[in-house]
């Protein structure tokens, strides 16, 4: 079925000549939110594995890749010809800006150096983005394409405050101005579903960043998800809060689509919560499910 959306696996395929698959690593960075600099214990939602618990272990490069890789293998073209693909190394667990510049220019240099590797891509938080970062990452960039990508969430600050997230919108705000500057493309997460957070004020965020100057490049939309061993579960078990049905955030997707600029690429449309963790929402443990209803609500009104 062909995607009523600007999908960034169709626009990647249109530009490699062939499917680019992302491998998740990590850059054996902690995170402000969870050492003391900022805070302690992180963002209410956050599991252990720090939005990393698909992502390789911290290891040598090349051994984290070749584990990624395994982890994928099944999703890969079967037919020899068909075998030619390149790969994003999706730096991912915790904040992959913190810390040793040195280190870290080392480590991603000796990633995208590599020939299997098209793009590197980093999560990290705005705050976290000092100008020697900011440096390091232009010198990437001119030897493959840097994404960053940006845990936003939401525009709206009490949200951001009940989740502990640390910093104030307009601290994303002069991130996003000057990676633009430096030529380095951003993508925002955004979660829907977040504590005391109305329809209205979901759509709100998009609007946002749909408004955005220069344009955003990409953004990837999850669902909230209820994980056993965060603070986020046990205010929930203390108070539950609303939790989203599956159709109710279908619908809500596809306005999200509906509000985004054409040239702003969708890299995800829902997330995956580990099973074992998984207090809620129940229904998305059924990835085959959410996304079959997901793309007929998309199909329909887009």
């Amino acid at each position: 079925m062909a995607q009523k959306y600007h999908s960034i696996s169709d626009e990647l395929k249109k530009e490699y000549g062939c499917k680019v698959y992302r491998l998740s690593l990590s850059a054996g960075c902690t995170c402000p939110n969870r050492d003391g600099k900022i805070s302690y214990g992180g963002c209410s939602f956050c599991s252990e594995g720090g939005s990393g618990d698909f992502a390789a272990p911290f290891l040598p490069v090349d051994e984290q890749i070749a584990i990624a890789k395994e982890k994928i293998a099944a999703k890969l073209p079967k037919k020899s010809e068909e075998r030619k693909v390149k790969y994003i190394a999706y730096f991912q667990s915790f904040t992959n800006t913190y810390g040793d510049t040195k280190r870290l220019e080392g480590l991603f240099t000796e990633t995208i150096e590599r020939e299997d590797i098209a793009i590197l891509s980093v999560a990290t938080r705005p705050d976290c983005l000092e100008d020697d970062k900011l440096e390091m990452l232009k010198r990437l960039n001119e030897k493959k394409p840097v994404w960053i990508e940006l845990g936003l969430q939401t525009i709206h600050e009490k949200t951001a405050e009940g989740f502990n997230r640390g910093y104030r919108l307009k601290v994303f705000e002069e991130s996003y101005k000057r990676l633009a500057a430096a030529g380095i493309k951003v993508i925002v997460h955004v979660i829907l579903g977040l504590p005391g957070e109305s329809r209205e004020e979901m759509l709100e965020t998009i609007k946002y960043l749909a408004d955005l100057q220069p344009v955003l490049f990409g953004i990837k939309l999850s669902l909230l998800h209820v994980l056993r061993g965060t603070r986020l579960a046990r205010e929930y078990e203390k108070e539950p809060f609303k939790i989203m049905s599956l159709e109710e955030y279908c619908e809500l997707v596809a306005d999200c689509l509906r509000i985004l600029p054409e040239e702003t690429t969708v890299h995800r449309i829902t997330g995956d919560g580990p099973k074992k963790l998984l207090i809620e929402p129940k229904w998305s443990a059924d990835k085959k499910r959410v996304l079959n209803e997901l793309n007929r609500v998309i199909k329909e009104k887009l």
